[in-house]
């Protein structure tokens, strides 16, 4: 079981008063904070004494705090273990808060590729030459590595087969990484804000996450990722740098030089995501991917340009890492299913077709979005995004968390700011996915409108539903 230190609840509550009774406060950033995550499911919570000399708060606030989300099904009572928390009914189930069907702008993602369908169907042909074998495959097929080389060599990055090695996704490419790169005494570089899953596999795997600061308006801080590379020492740098989750920067040519030249001098492992790489919006110059300018191991999926759905993904590094990777991976996994990978071949054959689609669809959804936006709340800022799939809009305000929550009873699920930090920052922001229909958006911006009127109103939240983040 998972303990949670009043010192580490003490950091992940920050700036929790909003004005409201301190139990009430309490008990809605606490109910928050395990409803995206950051308070695992099954954790045990600070005993009321250590919490509330932690909080300089009396015993009475954190036992009415404790006993206000046993009521609601957040926190049970388990012998010899305290206060341990859970999702009310069963995990997973969302609780009926009376506002009809919910509306879910948690995931930056798109419905399948209308191309999806035909190419499984064609892919459930081919899979019978298949069936004599063990089925078992944890480098990947052969078409399908030199499918995904040929992607990186038209964009400009020589690659050849051996250089793939085929996963289960983006997220199963991190934490086979992660786990292959560090010990528990590493450090690791990430951006701040970040992909949350990302940062749960790498600190799974490592001693210690150094956040450098990315921002909509000026990218990432040079001095800082400098600064880190030289006093860290890191064994491995996370980065996103194109499309970024959930800025949408584009990391500039000359700070990619910059960054790879400080990773070499430190004997660190850059590790670039480029989930969103292909998703470009406006018709701009983009630079090559990362390891054009310098040594740097690659992650895609077609999780986000094809659909959720199917778990295809994939790491470029060296044939030799490549090698070192597939001896690790069999440890906890013994490759990807053959069925997901003859589809995803099929579908690197129309890939073009596909990209060009979902352009468009992000295009109309931008400009949906944020013309929309202006027009039901304009005292946001919403940043130009070239690219990618979501606004990292500035509210202005620190009530991210509070507008989540009062969203959530309007029906609409939203990841809060500070789901995408690792120390409960970023209150003044909220991540707006652009992905989804002009009625979605509209019926969203409708919910999220009311929601903005009743915490400028001072109305408190008093309930929540479960929402990931993707």
């Amino acid at each position: 079981m998972q303990v949670i230190s009043a010192t580490k609840l003490d950091l992940l509550l920050k700036d929790w008063r909003n004005g409201a009774s301190a139990y009430t406060a309490l008990a809605d950033r606490l109910r928050l904070l395990l409803l995206d995550g950051r308070i695992p499911v099954g954790a045990r919570l600070p005993a009321e004494r250590d919490l509330a000399d932690r909080l300089g708060v009396s015993r009475t606030t954190v036992s009415s705090t404790y006993s206000r989300l046993r009521d609601a099904g957040y926190l049970t009572s388990v012998r010899g273990s305290g206060s341990v928390a859970q999702l009310p009914r069963a995990q997973g189930v969302l609780p009926d808060i009376g506002v009809g069907e919910l509306l879910d702008f948690s995931k930056a993602a798109m419905p399948a590729s209308p191309l999806l369908a035909d190419a499984a169907a064609r892919a459930a042909q081919d899979l019978l030459t298949y069936l004599g074998g063990s089925g078992y495959d944890p480098v990947g097929l052969p078409q399908l590595r030199e499918a995904v080389a040929e992607r990186y060599r038209r964009r400009g990055l020589p690659t050849q087969p051996d250089q793939i090695l085929v996963t289960m996704g983006a997220q199963h490419a991190i934490a086979l990484l992660a786990r292959h790169l560090m010990d528990r005494s590493d450090s690791a570089i990430v951006e701040s804000p970040s992909y949350p899953h990302a940062y749960e596999a790498i600190r799974a795997a490592g001693r210690r996450l150094v956040p450098v600061s990315v921002t909509s308006d000026d990218g990432w801080d040079d001095d800082a990722l400098q600064q880190a590379f030289q006093r860290t020492s890191p064994a491995i740098a996370y980065l996103m740098p194109d499309f970024h989750n959930p800025t949408g920067r584009v990391m500039p040519e000359a700070q990619r030089i910059r960054v790879l030249a400080a990773a070499q001098r430190q004997g660190t492992v850059v590790i670039a995501d480029e989930t969103m790489a292909e998703l470009a919006i406006d018709r701009v110059e983009l630079p090559l991917p990362l390891a054009a300018y310098g040594p740097a191991i690659l992650i895609g999926s077609l999780g986000k340009t094809v659909w959720g759905g199917l778990r295809i993904g994939w790491v470029r590094a060296e044939a030799t890492e490549i090698g070192q990777l597939v001896r690790a991976r069999v440890a906890t996994d013994l490759g990807t299913p053959i069925l997901e990978q003859l589809i995803a071949t099929d579908l690197l054959d129309s890939y073009d077709q596909i990209l060009a689609q979902r352009r468009e669809q992000l295009r109309v959804g931008r400009d949906h979005l944020v013309s929309a936006l202006c027009q039901a709340i304009p005292d946001w800022s919403l940043p130009a995004t070239g690219g990618g799939l979501s606004l990292w809009a500035n509210l202005g305000r620190n009530v991210s968390s509070q507008l989540t929550l009062a969203a959530r009873q309007e029906g609409l699920l939203l990841a809060a700011g500070p789901r995408f930090s690792i120390d409960g920052a970023f209150e003044r922001f909220l991540r707006l996915p652009f992905s989804y229909s002009t009625d979605d958006t509209d019926r969203a911006i409708g919910m999220l409108q009311r929601a903005w009127n009743r915490i400028g109103q001072g109305h408190m939240v008093d309930q929540g539903l479960l929402a990931d983040v993707v």
